[in-house]
């Protein structure tokens, strides 16, 4: 960092921190992540309309899947933007571009590797699922053509993170949109137009995760950035290289950890049958969007933190952190009441079956309060993952995926309620252990020279 700031074009910029303006930063990108559980939401009732249980359920373990592969892979647009919100708060632009570079070649890497090993995958995943046949006939169908977008789904992290990470929170609400729109149209024209049930609703995120990279390409032309354009060198530079490599690593673990959670969560209630299956895919539809509305602020902070970082102002930093944290509680606590209030009428709207309705009904609860009780630990996942705290992310996470387990284990003759429980418990405990660790997290990071 040094060196960096040697260079007499870099010079630290001035990061506003306000109500206001982390209000500014949330709001696009709160609504385009309403959209993609939109999209769930709309692969979720074409396919329930259908009437039959084995689909909504081969829906929602296909989702499950590409949540837990392609996620596993959100490390590289969480890394690039808290790496791009530092260099941006150093002033650094060049390193805009290399940063990137290197998030570029990492995820072709990353997406030709998937592709390649697809049936080893399939089969593994399929096997710990355990879903009845026709539910697992189904996911394959799905699986089978949704693979192929991982390329593309992986580089339009990266886009993503950089932009995001230069605080265009404007131009991520375009390209998360577009990419979206595409999608839920291409998915009512192939599955409720042409019948191809849910083969055509795989086609359509295929075709709409390409399409954004062209757009996202685009985008990042009118930035006047060049990732392309990066010298060689700078682009494997091996200081940085290994330090992007090690971030991704721990946000890797770290989501694999999250979304073996969730994983679990889905693969117990397919034990428990069709029905149950199907009525927890309507609920996590519903948790969801709570979760997605929270991420807005999530995403708002891990540019303001990592910006603050990078132009070493400690007091911006820690009001960054109380203001998320504020508006977080805040908006998670209105999530809840809303979807407690209209619940069943939402559940009513996503499935026609009387079984999973009534299913559904019995669990709403659990569902209504995931965004209160989760609201910390999104506030908190920004403030590391703008900070790059990739490591203390990481093993607080595991922690907090071994109590879920205990938790699971202890609650399991409750059944559903026992595993929606769990959820609670595992959501509450990574803001908790973020909390805590916060303070001497700050503290490392900002020495007392540094104000």
């Amino acid at each position: 960092m040094s060196g960096a700031c040697a260079d007499p074009a870099i010079a630290p910029r001035r990061i506003e921190t306000t109500h206001r303006r982390i209000v500014l930063l949330a709001l696009p990108m709160m609504l385009s992540h309403v959209t993609t559980p939109l999209l769930g939401l709309v692969d979720a009732t074409v396919i329930g309309r259908l009437g039959e249980a084995h689909l909504l359920g081969a829906v929602a373990i296909g989702g499950v899947i590409f949540d837990f592969l392609f996620w596993s892979f959100a490390a590289l647009r969480m890394g690039t933007a808290g790496l791009t919100a530092q260099a941006y708060g150093r002033g650094d632009d060049r390193e805009i571009d290399r940063v990137l570079a290197r998030a570029l070649a990492i995820v072709a890497l990353a997406g030709a590797a998937l592709v390649l090993l697809q049936w080893p995958v399939g089969l593994a995943i399929f096997a710990l699922v355990g879903a009845s046949s026709a539910v697992t006939d189904a996911a394959w169908a799905y699986y089978d053509l949704r693979i192929w977008s991982a390329p593309f789904a992986f580089a339009n992290y990266a886009i993503l993170g950089s932009v995001i990470g230069r605080g265009r929170t404007d131009l991520g609400l375009v390209l998360q949109v577009s990419i979206n729109v595409v999608n839920i149209a291409l998915t009512l024209v192939l599955v409720a137009g042409l019948g191809l049930g849910v083969r055509g609703a795989a086609l359509g995120t295929l075709l709409a995760e390409a399409a954004g990279v062209g757009l996202g390409l685009v985008v990042l032309a009118r930035l006047g950035s060049r990732p392309f354009a990066v010298p060689r060198m700078d682009l494997l530079e091996r200081e940085k290289l290994l330090a992007m490599l090690g971030l991704n690593a721990d946000i890797v673990v770290r989501t694999v950890a999250l979304l073996l959670a969730f994983g679990v969560f889905t693969a117990y209630g397919a034990r428990q049958g069709d029905v149950t299956l199907a009525a927890n895919a309507v609920l996590y539809n519903m948790f969801l969007i709570g979760g997605y509305f929270l991420d807005g602020f999530a995403t708002a902070t891990e540019q303001l933190c990592g910006q603050a970082l990078g132009s070493r102002d400690a007091r911006g930093f820690r009001r960054a952190t109380g203001l998320a944290l504020f508006w977080c509680l805040l908006f998670g606590a209105g999530s809840s009441l809303l979807f407690l209030a209209f619940g069943n009428s939402f559940i009513d709207f996503i499935s026609t079956n009387a079984e999973v309705r009534a299913a559904a009904r019995d669990f709403l609860v659990f569902a209504a309060l995931t965004p209160v009780v989760g609201a910390a630990a999104f506030t908190f996942d920004g403030v590391y993952i703008g900070a790059t705290w990739g490591r203390a992310m990481r093993n607080l996470m595991l922690i907090a995926f071994a109590i879920f387990l205990a938790t699971f284990l202890v609650l399991l003759p409750l059944g559903n309620a026992g595993l929606w429980t769990a959820l609670l418990v595992f959501l509450a405990v990574r803001g908790i252990g973020q909390g805590l660790l916060f303070p001497r997290l700050a503290r490392a990071s900002f020495p007392p020279a540094a104000g």
